[in-house]
């Protein structure tokens, strides 16, 4: 009893089926025979042997329902006719055949690469035809992801490109001169790039928000331990709201360092994070901080406000308050659940 190759039953292999063929010259040339179907075999390819009446004569590695003579076992209807069709028409022309076809498996669809070419007898006359057969489902399935992949690679990428053509265009906004804009545009973009390695190592899922919050706060030289106290909960972003947010902890940062409580040697700053409301809670997000008294912090709007308050929020679909007083900034973000997943 053999294993069906296609459906896992158990078949009865014909007699008329050789597993092994003994070439007429014997010796090295059994011994040549023996090694070319054994290499069939490891490389998984299939041959059928059959005469102009399409009975078979000899197979290796061909178990049903790819076998001739009617004992096609589960292979749909469309596809027996279509083997049949072009041996038969090989049979007729002498010309070779190359085609795929896909079957039903219990696993999903099966991809086949089939060739079909005649036996020529010494006069020229067709006296057979050989079908070939590989599998080639792992290799269509690893093209399939790939597509997705690409899919959704372009569509991040479209993604990015708008995020920092906003960037651009906010920044040019509240630019005085070009050497401004230049700073905080790079300023901005590597912040982007930091955010968008934290995605790109975790496979294009996001990143935890506490290391979202260190790694920003850790491009400006201060060190996370001791400048920045994080307290609450820890969820995993997804790739937009890292981005995101992100964004808005590089603004809290560079006004900090500039402005606030990482300007001083001995400043820190104040992340919260919690789950507000029932079912599916929002993640309420808090960056608070004091301010010398010394600061010369300018109260002119810029676009570190505009994306804290606006852009920010309207991204994620949630909301945002930013409050500054005579000594203390203050930073509230509240992001919807579609945002993040928690353990």
């Amino acid at each position: 009893m053999a294993v069906d190759d296609f459906t896992g039953r158990a078949e009865q292999k014909p007699h008329d089926v050789e597993e092994i063929v003994s070439l007429p010259n014997g010796g090295k040339d059994d011994q040549l025979g023996r090694a070319l179907l054994h290499a069939l075999r490891n490389a998984g390819i299939a041959v059928l042997y059959q005469d102009r009446e399409l009975k078979t004569v000899w197979a290796r590695n061909m178990r049903a329902p790819w076998l001739a003579g009617g004992h096609h076992g589960g292979l749909p209807a469309p596809q027996v006719e279509r083997l049949a069709a072009s041996r038969r028409n090989v049979i007729a022309t002498g010309n070779s055949e190359h085609f795929e076809i896909s079957v039903p498996g219990e696993d999903g669809m099966r991809w086949f690469e089939i060739w079909v070419d005649a036996d020529f007898a010494p006069d020229g006359s067709v006296q057979g035809v050989m079908t070939t057969k590989i599998e080639t489902t792992e290799q269509k399935r690893r093209e399939q992801t790939l597509r997705v992949l690409l899919r959704e690679v372009s569509h991040r990428s479209k993604n990015l490109l708008a995020i920092i053509q906003g960037i651009a265009s906010q920044t040019g906004r509240y630019s005085d001169t070009i050497t401004d804009f230049l700073a905080r545009f790079r300023g901005r973009l590597q912040s982007l790039a930091a955010s968008q390695d934290l995605v790109t190592s975790s496979n294009w899922r996001g990143a935890a928000l506490r290391e979202l919050v260190a790694g920003q706060v850790g491009r400006y030289g201060s060190d996370p331990a001791r400048t920045m106290h994080f307290e609450g909960v820890n969820p995993f972003l997804n790739p937009n709201a890292t981005l995101h947010i992100g964004l808005a902890l590089h603004e809290l940062t560079v006004n900090s360092v500039s402005y606030g409580a990482l300007s001083r040697p001995n400043g820190f700053v104040e992340v919260g994070a919690i789950l507000a409301g029932g079912g599916k809670p929002s993640l309420s997000l808090t960056w608070r901080e004091t301010i010398p008294h010394d600061s010369q912090r300018k109260n002119t709007k810029r676009f570190g406000s505009v994306a804290l308050e606006r852009v920010v929020p309207t991204s994620l679909n949630g909301s945002a308050k930013l409050e500054i007083t005579e000594n203390r900034l203050e930073y509230r973000l509240v992001v919807p659940h579609g945002n993040f997943e928690t353990d």
